[in-house]
């Protein structure tokens, strides 16, 4: 065999698969699992958007308000996960139905190809900052397109290895984090950074920060049942996720606004969203930091994108390796368009605008429509509970139209003094109960929900029923963002969380 044929076949025998994955992970690995994966360079730039626009206080309290709503919802599709042993886009096809599921998960493709983007313009940056500091020579679009390329290649030849390491590039990342908060708060007393002043000119509100908090964990949701999928029992994933989540973005959205303000109150500018201010005023520490979370984080976004077209059906499956080299081709390109970093905030509402409807839906209709049971009709290709018409479960896609077309008209058109991302998800949820309860689709009673790695060995559809879908049991290996290999080697199976 060639060297592609031998390396396609390995990608492919081992990247996520279709199937259910059995979790065996406590809640302290699932906590490092997120807190290695959040500690990332676009969620402390997040922080630094905030302030002056805002009062330092006013920032940190916003922070850790939108951190826990957003975190919860997090937690609950998560906790889909380790229930069913399903990655998020492929729960969607409980709500959405089984080819009605392919619409969130191009959005999702969308949206994690913009994260790879900003990820490779950032390090690219940063990388360019320092190099024209020591020689003279500035091309940030062409380092940008070198970080990229890097990251296309280890998303192909070395996510497993980069997986392995991430909680250990954390412990590094927090102890720099730590040294800039010693730095900071040794120059200026806490008093100066409260009573930094505000500048109405920026264009934030305390409102308008927490929404943008809340879609950053809603951005995050997207993978929480690939990492949550991983946990033992439910407690271990819903604790892990929870604990890990809230603390690494609070530690690192704080940074970014504490670190915003200490260059304010040193006499410079505060620029949002721009790593090469902090680089200048905390030194090459911070700049490693930057380069170390896109190596590790980009490599797992742009792997899981990858993962998430080449299961969209259980039949035809895509090839793994030619479909990493095309998206990782348009990554390359688009880390080009360095002027995408200034709509980054626009990125985030598109973001929450597409997601948040879809989450609302699912919640409602896994925990409440479907009294938290899924049956191992979500497995097949065509038929079954979750076909809907054609496939497609028409309601779930008019509630999604309709959620993202009001978040967007309360953030642009019509401003809520409540923002967005509450009013968004609570019609979202609202009206798709609503549905539910007029086509009488509730289902009766309090099904079981086994684990659908079970429905392959029993012949169950997962909750009591029978049912000739058969899910190929997988334990342990390589999870979609390459989580599984985070947390080391996979402990012994457990039993089925009820």
């Amino acid at each position: 065999m060639s060297a592609w044929s031998r390396l396609s076949d390995h990608l492919d025998e081992n990247s996520e698969g279709y199937g259910p994955l059995r979790g065996t992970l406590g809640a302290g690995r699932i906590g490092m699992i997120w807190l290695a994966a959040n500690l990332v360079v676009t969620t402390l730039l997040t922080g630094t958007l905030f302030v002056p626009g805002v009062s330092w206080p006013t920032a940190l309290a916003m922070i850790v308000l939108g951190t826990l709503i957003g975190g919860a919802v997090l937690v609950l599709v998560g906790n889909m996960g380790t229930r069913t042993g399903l990655a998020t886009m492929s729960l969607t096809k409980g709500s959405f139905g089984l080819r009605g599921s392919f619409l969130p998960v191009a959005a999702n493709v969308v949206i994690l190809m913009g994260w790879s983007w900003v990820q490779a313009m950032l390090a690219g940056v940063t990388v360019n900052f320092l190099v024209a500091q020591a020689t003279g020579y500035s091309n940030p679009v062409l380092f940008s397109v070198l970080c990229q390329a890097l990251v296309v290649a280890l998303a192909v030849l070395g996510h497993e290895g980069i997986a392995r390491v991430e909680p250990w590039l954390a412990v590094v990342i927090l102890g720099i984090m730590a040294w800039v908060f010693t730095v900071a708060f040794t120059s200026y007393p806490v008093a100066d950074f409260a009573a930094l002043p505000v500048d109405p000119g920026a264009g934030w509100s305390p409102i308008a920060v927490l929404d943008v908090v809340i879609a950053t964990a809603i951005s995050w949701t997207v993978l929480s049942a690939e990492f949550n999928r991983l946990a033992r029992r439910q407690s271990a994933g819903m604790i892990g996720s929870g604990a890990g989540y809230v603390l690494s973005t609070v530690a690192a959205m704080s940074l970014g606004a504490t670190a915003v303000a200490y260059v304010v109150l040193d006499g410079g500018e505060a620029v949002g969203f721009d790593p090469t201010v902090l680089v200048a005023a905390f030194g090459a520490p911070l700049a490693v930091v930057v380069f170390l979370s896109v190596m590790a984080t980009n490599t797992m976004v742009v792997y899981g994108m990858v993962s998430s077209v080449v299961d969209l059906t259980p039949s035809r499956r895509l090839r793994f390796l030619p479909t990493a080299l095309v998206l990782g081709a348009v990554s390359v390109l688009g880390s080009t368009r360095l002027g995408l970093l200034d709509q980054f905030t626009e990125f985030l509402v598109l973001i929450g605008s597409l997601f948040i409807p879809v989450f609302a839906i699912m919640l409602v209709d896994y925990y409440v429509v479907q009294r938290g049971a899924y049956a191992a009709d979500i497995l097949r290709g065509r038929g079954g509970r979750y076909w809907y018409r054609g496939g497609v479960n028409p309601a779930a896609v008019a509630v999604w139209v309709l959620g993202a077309v009001c978040s967007l008209v309360l953030t642009y058109v019509l401003p809520s003094p409540v923002g967005a991302t509450i009013p968004t998800f609570v019609l979202s949820a609202a009206l798709y109960l609503l549905w539910a309860l007029a086509a009488k689709r509730i289902v009766p009673g309090r099904p079981v929900q086994r684990h659908l790695a079970e429905a392959g060995r029993t012949g169950t559809d997962g909750a009591g029923a029978r049912d000739g879908a058969a899910a190929p049991e997988r334990t342990g290996g390589p999870c979609t963002v390459g989580a599984v290999g985070a947390a080391g080697r996979p402990e012994e199976a457990a039993d089925a969380p009820r």
